[in-house]
């Protein structure tokens, strides 16, 4: 069966597609010509090298790196701007008092005291050694530096210089320049380390690309990449020379010819691996070191899952899954990933164009077609991911649960089949078998006598003796292999090597792959073919050799997709270098059990704007408690001993038509939840966000209030 899923996608491409299975360094057949960018690189290059020696320090996880300016991890205290102004105008008054008492007379002559110590006699009065002019300038010299010396101390009475860097130094302050003026040993434009290793021709080559903007943000990720595999020993650095000074910028091409996407929509940053997804509100809730900053997600959070809760409208395809997608497309070009986004078809998960790979399910006109067994020859294995496919939402939701006499019933058939015809069988003659037909059991028994496969006829007999049971769930397994015996799927989960499967196998490779599910007419079919991709994509980047390359499935929309095992399989993923990104409308599409074990297996979890309150309730548990200083305040009246103050009390009550009172304020720390259910329903606007995250490494960051819109 021809099913690596290395073939080319009929449709997705006007020419056709050279193998994605092929390592990117080295391309095993020559690329098509590249296509044109989008926007011609500028003559000079100074566009990509200003991007390129941008500053990206280290940051918190999640902070978008490029160009970043570190906060304090704590907010200073700020004097609030109407008493900042007035103590600056005040101060600058006394001061104006002060200046104008001492030149009238009003205090005293004692300031002249110190000019008559220190000036000579012979520089005082019309006669003097300076003359006229000497003596006034002397004179008023003394006055300004009184005058001076009275400002100064107005100033820092008045915080003057807290008004100046907070309302004039802004508007002055030029933009910051993009490129950064760094040391020739520091320049990643001149490829320092391939001259450290003995490539300086190939160094060359890449620095003159990128001084003539022939270089672009891809080509330098890929190269890069490819740089790696000669530091890991994969390739020779003969072989990579070679290449980088053949083609340049264009050496090590993904084996599909192409050096971006036809289009971009979101911000990327292919150095640090980044997309930005929005900006942190400035906004009390969040850190201080957070507010204001751009939100950004790479494989570094990615690899440890998401999963994002928001109703139909809040933002979920467009502003998550639709970016993500194209970060990990131009990943997947640089050879660093290897990407799957399953959705319903028309969804808007990006052109067709920007994938190697479009399985259209559903539609006849679709070139590729979808492996129902994921690629694998083990009955056993291929029972194990078909069983959690068909009857997964049906297992005992409580996360201990499993569903091994689901696997073992399709283990009964497929190891005879496969035994006797080398394949597995196609979905109408897996639903007879499961029906019981007489005509396939008999023709399957008597191949496995010819072949004298004794263990298998055991296996197939012990099926016929269960069938018709009470407990028996081949009548499920075969209601469930129905749906997808449909005339719409005729065409559809062939075996018999006349289509051209896609396997998930193939994920060792940078490929990009879209699958598009038929939800509308066939919901239940969708579910069940979105099950069937989580389940193989968790067995299979489990046993790859390749684990460099970062793995992501990005599902949009997970109803009725997360089961007892496809939770099991999350946990995993993160010690296998991949991630998966599951986006639902409410949490109410997941079973009760099994809410809190998913946001637990997640290390990513985003709340959109219009959750229910039960839903919020689910994120305020996982999110926790913070300690947070509360302050209580209390008026208490006061009670006057003497007739004066009675008095006075009388006629303040008369003014203000209130009794006099006495405020005490309290302060005490206090364990609160970072976020309730109350604030997470009603106090996140539209096209907001509440979004955790937890790097590979475990760092954290604490539920931040995102505008996705920034």
């Amino acid at each position: 069966m021809d099913s690596d899923g290395t073939q080319d996608a009929r449709g997705t491409h006007a020419s056709p597609v050279p193998r994605p299975a092929g390592p990117p360094e080295v391309p095993a057949v020559p690329p098509r010509p590249p296509r044109a960018p989008a926007t011609p690189p500028l003559p000079d290059g100074s566009a990509f090298l200003a991007w390129l020696r941008a500053p990206r320090p280290d940051a918190a996880p999640g902070v978008w790196r490029f160009g970043h300016r570190p906060r304090p991890a704590e907010e200073p205290e700020e004097i609030p701007t109407r008493q900042l102004l007035s103590g600056a105008l005040i101060a600058f008054l006394v001061g104006w008092l002060i200046w104008s008492l001492l030149q009238n007379g009003y205090i005293g002559t004692w300031w002249w005291v110190p000019f008559d110590l220190i000036v000579p006699d012979a520089w005082r009065g019309g006669d003097s050694d300076l003359g006229e002019t000497g003596t006034f300038i002397v004179y008023q010299g003394y006055e300004l530096l009184v005058a001076l010396v009275i400002m100064v101390g107005a100033a820092r009475l008045g915080r003057w210089g807290e008004v100046w860097r907070r309302f004039v130094t802004p508007r002055f302050r030029r933009p910051e320049a993009q490129e950064v003026r760094t040391a020739p040993e520091d320049d990643p434009a001149q490829w320092n380390e391939l001259r450290a290793a003995g490539a300086p021709d190939a160094a060359e080559r890449l620095a003159a690309e990128a001084r003539t903007g022939l270089m672009r943000d891809v080509d330098h990720a890929r190269i890069l990449r490819a740089w790696q595999g000669v530091r890991t020993g994969r390739h020779s650095l003969a072989t990579f020379s070679g290449a980088v000074l053949k083609d340049g910028a264009a050496a090590c091409l993904h084996p599909s010819g192409e050096r971006d996407l036809p289009a971009r929509l979101a911000r990327h940053d292919l150095v640090t691996g980044q997309v930005r997804l929005g900006t942190t509100v400035d906004d009390a809730r969040n850190p201080y070191a957070y507010r204001g900053t751009g939100l950004a997600l790479g494989p570094d959070l990615l690899g440890t899952s998401l999963v994002a809760v928001g109703p139909a409208g809040s933002g979920k395809t467009g502003t998550v899954v639709r970016p993500l997608a194209e970060s990990l497309c131009l990943h997947a070009l640089a050879g660093r990933a290897a990407v799957v986004v399953v959705g319903a078809a028309g969804a808007g998960l990006g052109p067709a164009d920007a994938y190697d790979v479009v399985v259209r399910i559903g539609n006849q006109e679709s070139e590729y077609d979808l492996d129902l067994y994921g690629g694998t020859t083990d009955p056993d294995e291929a029972a194990a991911v078909l069983a959690e496919a068909l009857v997964g939402d049906l297992a005992d939701p409580h996360p201990g649960s499993d569903s091994r006499r689901s696997t073992t019933v399709l283990a009964q058939l497929l190891g005879p089949f496969w035994a006797v015809h080398g394949r597995f069988p196609s979905v109408p003659e897996l639903r007879q078998l499961l029906d019981g037909a007489p005509g396939p059991f008999a023709a399957l028994r008597q191949g496995l006598q010819e072949a004298g496969q004794e263990s298998l006829l055991r296996e197939l007999d012990a099926r016929e003796r269960q069938m018709g049971q009470p407990g028996d769930v081949g009548g499920v397994l075969g209601d469930r292999v129905a749906l997808l015996d449909r005339p719409a799927f005729a065409g559809f989960f062939d075996t018999s090597g006349q289509s051209r499967p896609f396997t998930l196998k193939a994920l060792d490779h940078p490929v990009r792959v879209r699958i598009d599910l038929p939800q509308r007419g066939h919901a239940d079919a969708s579910r069940m073919l979105a099950r069937l991709v989580l389940a193989q994509f968790t067995a299979s980047v489990a046993v790859r050799e390749d684990r460099s390359l970062f793995a992501c499935l990005l599902l949009d929309d997970a109803t009725g997709v997360v089961t007892p095992e496809a939770v099991r399989g999350i946990q995993r993923l993160r010690s296998g270098n991949a991630g998966v990104v599951l986006t639902l409308r409410t949490l109410d599409d997941v079973a009760r059990p099994l809410r809190g074990p998913l946001l637990g297996a997640t290390g990513c979890r985003m709340a959109l704007s219009g959750l229910t309150p039960w839903d919020g309730q689910d994120f305020a548990e996982v999110w926790g408690k913070e300690w947070t200083e509360a302050r209580d305040v209390t008026d208490r009246q006061i009670i006057a001993e003497t007739p004066a103050g009675k008095a006075v009390h009388m006629l303040r009550r008369v003014i203000t038509g209130k009794a006099p009172t006495a405020r005490a304020v309290t302060v005490r720390q206090v364990e609160r939840e970072r976020w309730s259910a109350s604030e997470l329903a009603h106090a996140v606007p539209a096209g907001h966000a509440v979004l955790s995250l937890t790097d590979v490494k475990g760092e954290h960051a604490p539920p931040l209030l995102v505008d996705l819109r920034g």
